[in-house]
């Protein structure tokens, strides 16, 4: 091959290189909160536009991980909804985001991030391979309980609370997340 054609096939496969990479981004996210969800932006970037979200994005600052989610991942974050966070008994939230519970409150919220970047799809072929549920670990040390049905994926924690994913595969530069109708906690923080 001469140089000429040579330099045109690694023009045309970096130029379809490009196009499908550009591809990735132009999916259209779904709005979350009222806003809108940038495949180019982080996890936090997303998330403090989000008017659910509220309560995540300050439990988040509180526990001092506002660099963690903003850092390269791949995460795949379960955020539950302000809705899933009244839901808890009256005054969980605001004793968590107590200075002294920053432990906790970091533990809990590293139980809703998965260190890996897992689209519905994916989770669902992972269920389906292991019976039609699948165990994963999260970033905080719980053990989450997969469920792909034809009504959707449910998340089910140590506890056996079982949230459902009500918005799936946002994606971001650092991961994905899916939105979910409950709060995830581990084992020992009931």
């Amino acid at each position: 091959m001469n140089i000429s054609l040579r330099a045109f096939a690694v023009a045309a496969m970096l130029t379809v290189g490009s196009l499908s990479g550009a591809a990735v981004y132009a999916q259209e996210n779904p709005q979350v909160g009222g806003a809108a969800m940038f495949a180019d932006k982080n996890i936090i970037e997303n998330a403090v536009n989000s008017t659910d979200h509220t309560t995540l994005v300050a439990a988040v600052k509180a526990a001092g991980l506002v660099e963690t989610l903003s850092g390269p991942g791949p995460f795949t974050v379960l955020a539950p909804t302000n809705e899933a966070f009244a839901a808890l008994p009256a005054g969980t939230v605001d004793t968590l985001l107590k200075p002294e519970n920053k432990e906790m409150l970091s533990t809990i919220l590293a139980c809703h991030v998965i260190p890996a970047k897992a689209l519905s799809t994916d989770i669902m072929a992972m269920a389906k391979a292991d019976g039609g549920k699948h165990v994963v670990d999260t970033v905080g040390g719980c053990k989450l309980t997969l469920e792909a049905t034809d009504k959707g994926v449910t998340v089910t924690d140590e506890n056996g609370t079982v949230a459902h994913v009500t918005i799936a595969d946002v994606l971001q530069s650092n991961g994905v997340i899916h939105v979910i109708d409950a709060v995830l906690t581990p084992k020992s923080a009931m």
